[in-house]
C-alpha cells in the first residue's frame, strides 16, 4: 500500500476530484467530512446544507471505494472562528475567517485528527501549487499559486507554516476549473455540476448583521459624509524626518472626528458595516453612490464619501506590527533595516500590484506603487515573488 491521506472531502466537486487522483497516483486514501457549524438561524435558507454536502461527500467515497468518517469540530470551530470574528467586529476591524479556518481547523485540528489516523498526510481541494526543494541541506516547501488564474487560493493558504505545509498536498493545483469538472463527470461523480459553495469558510452563505447580531447588539448611530476635499485627507506639507518617519505617514489611516462631514443617515451598528461597503447604507440621493470610508465603533459612527475613487478610500501603504508578520519562507525572512520588492495583495482575487516591504524596528510597512482601495485593519496582506507566496501579515 501507498502512504495514508486523509482527505477533507467537502460533498463538493474540487475535494471529490482530489481524492481520486490521490487513488491513481497509488496512495491508500481516507475521506473525512468536517462538520464544523451547527446553527442554522443565520444562513440564507438553502446555502448551508451541510446535511446535502455530508450525503454528497458520502456519496464520492462510496463511488471511489474509499473509507468515510465524519468529524465533529463544530466547538473548536466556534472557539477558533466564529468567537474570533464577534471579537474583531466589536473592535471595529474586518476579520478574514477564510484564511483563519485553513490556520487554525483545516491544517491545525484537522491535520491532527488525520495523523491520529496514521496519516502521512492531508490533501484538499485548494487550487495552489507545491514544490519542495533542498536549500542547505534543509528541505523548504514552496507554495506556488494554482495553475487557473481565476481560481488560484494561495491567498487562503498565506499563514500556513512550514511544518503545515510539508504535511499537505494540493493534487487539483495544477488543473484549471474546468478539467476537474470534466474528470468528475467521466467518473459520474454525483458532485460533477455542483455550484461552488459561497460564503464563509465551512458555514455556506450568512447574513453578516444577522450573524453578527447573535452577539452584537444594534444600536443607532450616525452615518456621516466627508466631502473628497476635506482636510481630513490632506497630508502634511512637512517635510519627513528621515525614512520611518516618511513610511508612517504612507501607512496611517486617516483620523476622523465625531462632528467632521455632514450628518446624512442612520445605521443600527457601526461594526456591522466594513471599509468601502457601498450597499445597504440606505443613503440615496447622492450625485454618486455612498462607500464607508472609515467606521468609528466606540462612538458608533459610519463615516462615508462618494464614489469608488474618494481619496478617503485609497493609501498606498499598510503597517503590520512584529507579532502579526508571517513568513511562509522562512530562509526569506528581513532583517531589520532591510526593504525589497515584491508583489502583493490585500483580498482574495486582487491582482498582485508591486509593493516594497520595509522591515522596521516596530513592524513591517508595505508601500505599494500604486494607490490602493479599502485597506480595513484585520485584513491580510500576502507578498509574492513571481508566483510564489513568500509570507502573508494581519493589518494593522
Amino acid at each position: 500500500m501507498g502512504k495514508r491521506v486523509v482527505v477533507g472531502l467537502s460533498g463538493g466537486v474540487d475535494s471529490s476530484v482530489t481524492a481520486h487522483l490521490l487513488l491513481e497516483q497509488g496512495y491508500e486514501v481516507i475521506a473525512m467530512f468536517m462538520r464544523n457549524w451547527v446553527d442554522d438561524s443565520v444562513i440564507i435558507s438553502e446555502e448551508c446544507p451541510w446535511v446535502e454536502d455530508s450525503n454528497d461527500a458520502l456519496a464520492v467515497a462510496e463511488k471511489l471505494g474509499i473509507p468515510f468518517h465524519v468529524i465533529d469540530l463544530s466547538a473548536q470551530y466556534k472557539e477558533r472562528i466564529v468567537d474570533y470574528m464577534f471579537d474583531e467586529y466589536e473592535k471595529g476591524r474586518t476579520p478574514n475567517p477564510d484564511i483563519l479556518c485553513n490556520r487554525e481547523v483545516k491544517f491545525d485540528i484537522f491535520l491532527k485528527a488525520a495523523l491520529k489516523l496514521k496519516a502521512d498526510y492531508v490533501a484538499t481541494g485548494h487550487y495552489v501549487q507545491k514544490e519542495t526543494i533542498v536549500k542547505d541541506g534543509q528541505e523548504v516547501h514552496r507554495l506556488l499559486a494554482g495553475a487557473d488564474p481565476n481560481k488560484d487560493q494561495s491567498y487562503f493558504l498565506c499563514q500556513l507554516n512550514q511544518d503545515q505545509i510539508s504535511r499537505a498536498l494540493f493534487p487539483i493545483g495544477h488543473l484549471q476549473k474546468s478539467e476537474v469538472r470534466e474528470i468528475a463527470k467521466s467518473l459520474d461523480l454525483v458532485t460533477a455540476e455542483k455550484k461552488d459553495s459561497q460564503g464563509l469558510c465551512f458555514i455556506g452563505k450568512v447574513r453578516l448583521p444577522d450573524f453578527l447580531q447573535q452577539q452584537l447588539a444594534p444600536k443607532a448611530g450616525e452615518i456621516r459624509e466627508l466631502p473628497a476635499d476635506a482636510i481630513n485627507f490632506k497630508r502634511s506639507e512637512e517635510k519627513p524626518n528621515g525614512k520611518h518617519e516618511e513610511l508612517v505617514r504612507l501607512s496611517a489611516a486617516f483620523e476622523y472626528q465625531p462632528t467632521d462631514g455632514k450628518l446624512v443617515g442612520e445605521h443600527n451598528g457601526a461594526h456591522y458595516y466594513t471599509i468601502g461597503q457601498r450597499k445597504g447604507l440606505g443613503v440615496g440621493g447622492t450625485p454618486e453612490p455612498l462607500f464607508v470610508i472609515e467606521k468609528d465603533t466606540n462612538n458608533n459612527i459610519i463615516y462615508t464619501g462618494q464614489g469608488e475613487n474618494h481619496p478617503g478610500l485609497l493609501r498606498k501603504g499598510l503597517f503590520v506590527p512584529n507579532d502579526e508578520i508571517h513568513w511562509v519562507r522562512e530562509d526569506l525572512k528581513l532583517n531589520i533595516g532591510v526593504s525589497k520588492e515584491f508583489q502583493a495583495r490585500i483580498r482574495y482575487r486582487q491582482p498582485l500590484e508591486k509593493a516594497e516591504l520595509f522591515m522596521e524596528s516596530d513592524g513591517l510597512y508595505v508601500i505599494f506603487e500604486n494607490m490602493q482601495k479599502g485597506i480595513a485593519p484585520g485584513q491580510f496582506v500576502a507578498w509574492y515573488e513571481n508566483n510564489e507566496l513568500v509570507g502573508s501579515g494581519e493589518i494593522s
